[in-house]
């Protein structure tokens, strides 16, 4: 019998797809994640894979990955029969995938996380020069010595794909690659990673929410709903409006499918032939009512580095303030510091005109504020409490009495608040873990929206979702700011603070750099205070 290993070295013809899968079905029960898929990955192409959240993309590459087994269909690398039992299986058939969400240890360095798994004697000189070599060829620039913990969310998903393309995979499969870099980042990788499939003939399949990226990046694009391939298409002989019909079953208003393009325009008429921007809701640039989150003079220290420096803010009832800047800007801070995650080093922040306690736990949700985290992994859900359990986390009063929990009462309240939400799971009492991202993104929403906050903190809210999650997500905090919720919206999307907020501050080395109302927002105004410089 032919091992993995051979099979793995076997030259395949250049005209034979490099991955042919044929009859793909996996079922959870009554659940059908996958059914009947056909796909095929060419050498020398990209080949874009979009869906909805919750459409079968996961599964399907879990497969591929050895991680779930198939229950039909084949599996064929080049022109020969494959199983893959194991991740190892796939690693030495040269199928690769980074993980839209992070798998490192914040305790080591970047050069210890990349060579996990290595065998043989570790040699820290050899390991950094890899680093540095893979962080040039594929413009991913890192300290390799750096302490994992100390880096933002771009630079963590730097050091995962320096992981993945130091195992130089010939198919290798990219899982929301930018969810958390920069425009600017996100267009250097997708130029190095087009040249190197080019010049070294590699196979990759792209999972991606942003149109604009498939668009742009992409040879050819397939498209899942519901476990089913519902279209296939060369990317350009295609169209990003008719992708996201295609992902979602039907239209989709032009303000998400715009955030999803990432093409909204920031000044001047809409291009010739399309029709114009929709103005978002109208709320006060200048409110005449009192704040109901001020931030005032906020400063952060870490480690000695000043990561928040005099941070002022005003978000009054019924508003949508975005904070808008590059990844690494003192954001995530912000986001964690309003989370009661981190403490200041001076300033206060107030709620309905009275200082938090902020040393004191759970000061902030008991004066009323709200929070959808940056991560929702690491502090916006526990993965492996049930969706009912999430759901009432921050209300369990309401379901407990003499010191225990009701279930009859907290799968009531978790039945009305998935009805409302619109939250698809197999089970209330399934893991969170086993959700979607938009799901699991909805059921943070739910938790926190049925807390009747007066302040609702979004931070980075659409990241990894599809265009149908975030025009309801869009919806959603228009519908809490119409209901009289002060709304702050962090986020590092210029098309999504343009399509929600009234009001726009931007954020530079922990400060803020100007506020402007949206409808002065333009992309020199923008980009100048983005810089640091006052427009």
């Amino acid at each position: 019998m032919t091992t993995v290993d051979e099979r793995a070295r076997e030259l395949t013809p250049p005209s034979t797809p490099a991955l042919r899968l044929r009859g793909i079905s996996k079922r959870y029960g009554p659940v059908v994640a996958s059914d009947n898929v056909d796909l095929d990955v060419n050498h020398g192409e990209i080949h874009g894979l979009l869906g909805e959240n919750g459409a079968g993309k996961s599964t399907l590459m879990k497969i591929l990955l050895g991680l779930v087994q198939r229950d039909s269909g084949t599996i064929m690398r080049g022109d020969t029969l494959v199983d893959v039992h194991d991740p190892q299986d796939a690693v030495a058939l040269g199928i690769g995938m980074v993980h839209q969400h992070f798998s490192l240890i914040d305790a080591l360095t970047v050069w210890e996380n990349v060579i996990l798994g290595d065998t043989g004697r570790i040699d820290r000189a050899a390991a950094c020069r890899q680093v540095e070599e893979v962080s040039r060829r594929y413009g991913l620039p890192i300290d390799p010595t750096a302490r994992v913990e100390r880096l933002s969310a771009g630079e963590r998903q730097r050091v995962e794909l320096i992981k993945c393309l130091r195992r130089d995979p010939s198919v290798l499969i990219l899982d929301e690659p930018t969810s958390v870099l920069t425009q600017a980042e996100s267009a250097e990788l997708f130029t190095v990673l087009r040249h190197v499939v080019r010049a070294e003939n590699r196979a990759v399949i792209l999972i991606s929410h942003k149109l604009a990226e498939i668009t742009a990046a992409t040879d050819q694009v397939t498209v899942l709903r519901k476990g089913k391939v519902v279209f296939h298409s060369a990317t350009s002989e295609t169209t990003p409006p008719e992708l996201a019909r295609q992902m979602v079953g039907r239209d989709v208003s032009l303000r998400a499918e715009g955030a999803a393009l990432g093409m909204l325009p920031v000044d001047g008429p809409a291009p010739s032939g399309e029709p114009p921007a929709e103005t978002p809701p109208e709320t006060p640039a200048e409110p005449a009512a009192a704040p109901a989150l001020r931030l005032r003079d906020l400063t952060v220290v870490i480690d000695g580095v000043t990561v928040l420096s005099d941070l002022s803010l005003d978000v009054a009832p019924g508003e949508i303030v975005g904070l808008y800047g590059v990844e690494g800007n003192g954001q995530s801070t912000l986001g964690d510091l309003l989370s009661g995650l981190v403490l200041p080093s001076s300033g206060a922040v107030e709620l309905a005109g009275r200082p938090v306690e902020l040393e004191r736990p759970g000061a902030l949700h008991r004066a009323g504020l709200g929070i959808i985290p940056e991560d929702r992994h690491s502090s916006g859900v526990v993965l492996d409490m049930s969706v009912a359990e999430n759901l009432v986390m921050k209300s369990i009063g309401d379901v407990s009495g003499r010191g225990f929990v009701s279930r009859r009462k907290m799968h009531a309240v978790a039945r009305h608040l998935a009805a409302e939400f619109n939250i698809v799971a197999p089970s209330l009492d399934a893991p969170v873990r086993s959700l979607s991202g938009g799901n699991q993104q909805r059921v943070v929403l739910a938790r926190e929206l049925s807390a009747g906050p007066g302040v609702l903190v979004a931070a980075q809210p659409t990241h990894g979702l599809d265009v149908g999650a975030i025009e309801d997500m869009y919806q959603r905090l228009r519908d809490a700011a119409s209901g009289g919720v002060a709304v702050l919206l962090i986020s590092t999307e210029l098309e999504e603070v343009m399509a929600l907020a009234s009001r726009i501050a931007v954020i530079c080395s922990g400060r803020i750099t100007g506020v402007l109302p949206a409808a002065e927002a333009t992309a020199e105004r923008l980009g100048m205070l983005v810089g640091g410089v006052a427009a």
